[in-house]
């Protein structure tokens, strides 16, 4: 049998020298060829759009697509996201005793920011820390991508959100230099989100704060800009003090027929008290309020929902997201409290 040329440069390579040529493969791009501009119109129109809109040398913005890697796991990763999961699933990957230990262990540790995000915006501390402790760890997850390599894979591979992702990416190219961000070398998700709040880069060019004074909106390294920013998100989204998330029902047939998929509440507590549908707490009868239903392993749960919900789900429009914040908030303020 005739054996390759390659494989016989492989056979004599000692075992360092193998590691070395694979960690070299994988440095240099062998793996994955630089993106040519060139082979893709969608890309060359762009740089031209952003040339004529933001006046963005032609030149450098060719230099930083030309850095980029296409991933083919973002648009595997977008189009199987963890919201598509059963409820009962979904809340394992978030709602644990270790989860709310640590939550509660970050509401200490930023205690006075914290306290005055809740006096400048009125959002609770256990809702912010919840929210960040999901989409981040409290942190420390931060996302493995480079920003732009998804946003461009998104743009040119996913043509079902392309106009949203050629959005993002315009935006993210804005953010890079008003923010003095490396456009090559910022990290962040599969679906471009980053720092950690997880912002996309509309959210953060729109909802981010410089909450300590430093001068800079720094979400990728500064938590108290990070917690000020998803409080200032909340807020601008018409978050209600005092306003309740989610309310439990009294068992009843009504709740089936009731139950809607839309995010935002629908009725009052008063219509759909008419309706057949009680409260376990009182709340004011012309609070907004919707029944959702939540598959769980064996059968259904119904829950009744309120404004803030609705808010919350500005941050990721799911259900499921939505729900499993107001649970880990509820979790970490009990832990707190301990």
């Amino acid at each position: 049998m005739i054996v390759s040329s390659w494989i016989k440069v492989m056979l004599s390579l000692t075992g360092s020298a193998l590691v070395a040529l694979f960690l070299l493969i994988g440095s240099t791009g062998m793996a994955s060829a630089a993106l040519n501009v060139e082979e893709y119109p969608l890309l060359k129109t762009f740089i031209e759009e952003m040339h004529q809109k933001h006046d963005i040398d032609p030149a450098e913005m060719k230099r930083w697509f030309e850095e980029v890697t296409l991933r083919p796991k973002v648009i595997r990763s977008i189009k199987k996201p963890a919201e598509k999961m059963p409820w009962h699933r979904y809340r394992k990957l978030f709602l644990s005793s270790s989860r709310a230990r640590q939550g509660a262990e970050f509401w200490k540790r930023y205690a006075l920011p914290l306290e005055r995000a809740e006096q400048e915006f009125g959002i609770p501390p256990e809702i912010i820390v919840a929210i960040i402790g999901v989409e981040s760890r409290f942190g420390r997850a931060r996302g493995g991508y480079p920003v732009i390599d998804s946003l461009t894979s998104l743009f040119i591979n996913y043509s079902r959100r392309r106009t949203f992702f050629k959005s993002e990416l315009e935006n993210y190219l804005l953010l890079a230099e008003e923010e003095g961000l490396d456009v090559n070398g910022t990290l962040g998700s599969y679906a471009g989100a980053m720092g950690i709040p997880q912002f996309i880069s509309s959210s953060y060019r729109n909802y981010a704060v410089d909450f300590n004074g430093d001068g800079r909106r720094d979400l990728i390294g500064t938590t108290e800009d990070a917690i000020g920013s998803v409080a200032n998100y909340l807020k601008r989204h018409h978050w209600k003090e005092g306003g309740a998330i989610v309310t439990t029902p009294k068992p009843g047939p009504a709740l089936r027929e009731l139950a809607t998929t839309s995010l935002k509440p629908l009725s009052t507590v008063d219509e759909l008290s008419s309706l057949g549908v009680l409260l376990e707490q009182s709340r004011p009868g012309d609070e907004p309020a919707g029944v959702v239903k939540l598959k769980l392993q064996l059968g259904d749960l119904f829950m009744v929902i309120h404004h803030n919900f609705y808010v919350i789900s500005r941050y990721n429009h799911s259900l499921l997201y939505s729900m499993v914040i107001n649970d880990l908030a509820e979790m970490i303020r009990r832990q707190y409290y301990r």
